[in-house]
């Protein structure tokens, strides 16, 4: 597909689905211009970029997360680590046919459950790499660079707001949903990447982990809260190990000369759903 014909495509889907935006910057209705760019009413203007994706920033933002990263991430999610999640979430997402994954880094999660439904999927994250790798796989979705605080999305346009392992707004969050709608928030529980966290934390206060504080403010947000934890074990390939050390906060801190040993890993994450 030529740079063009991803501008092109990107425009259209965009285009089809025009009042899920609004102006992050006046919060006006916006229209897909024909030179490739959204437009509101005030003549803010964001350019659709060659890769089919917009970039809806209003302030510069830097990112710690890297190109690698993400291709680490997408390695990941494609060997079906999650999988058994994403068919939870799937579940629980019910009909919903406007989807916005928050913090969606280079797609994946969002594409694949997607692909099990009907309706438009929008990802938003602030970094840059994540967004360009989402656009290049998954041209079937929108991806946006964009940052929650300035939101470029219409109030109540979604149906489910997807928060995997991410930070989270709620107040943008119950802004942005449709009543009725829901927020799905996935947070790691004690047992999430055990295996990792036992070699690369061993006999430290880092070896354990508790999302008590996490889930606790999820409960003080929404008026109808349900939490669902999923636990289960996947092996895992030796040429997937890297991938994982270099796609996750704990493998950042591994110290030279450390080795890493991993056959299985354990996924144990709350899922948490609100309503408001």
């Amino acid at each position: 597909m030529s740079a063009l014909s991803k501008r092109a495509a990107g425009a259209v889907l965009m285009n089809n689905n025009i009042t899920l935006f609004a102006c992050p910057i006046c919060k006006e209705s916006m229209r897909v211009h024909e030179q490739g760019r959204l437009e509101c009413s005030m003549h803010h203007s964001f350019d659709i970029a060659k890769q089919g994706y917009i970039n809806m920033l209003t302030h510069s933002a830097a990112s710690k997360y890297s190109k690698d990263l993400f291709e680490s991430r997408k390695a990941i999610i494609d060997s079906g680590m999650y999988d058994v999640l994403e068919g939870k979430i799937i579940e629980l997402m019910a009909a919903a046919k406007t989807v916005l994954d928050t913090g969606c880094g280079e797609g994946s999660h969002l594409a694949r459950i997607m692909a099990h439904r009907e309706g438009i999927g929008i990802g938003i994250d602030i970094a840059k790499e994540g967004i360009l790798a989402a656009a290049r796989h998954y041209p079937e979705q929108i991806w946006c660079v964009g940052d929650l605080a300035k939101s470029p999305f219409a109030k109540t346009s979604f149906e489910a707001i997807l928060n995997i392992l991410s930070p989270a707004n709620y107040e943008e969050f119950k802004r942005l949903l449709v009543p009725g709608g829901c927020v799905i928030k996935v947070v790691p529980q004690s047992g999430y990447l055990q295996e990792l966290r036992a070699q690369l934390y061993a006999d430290s206060a880092k070896e354990t982990y508790s999302n008590e504080q996490t889930v606790e403010r999820f409960r003080e947000s929404f008026a109808e809260v349900m939490v669902e934890r999923v636990t289960y074990k996947v092996p895992l390939a030796s040429e997937l190990v890297p991938a994982l050390l270099e796609m996750t906060p704990m493998g950042w801190h591994k110290t030279e000369g450390t080795s890493i040993t991993l056959r299985e890993i354990t996924i144990d994450v709350d899922v948490l759903v609100g309503k408001v």
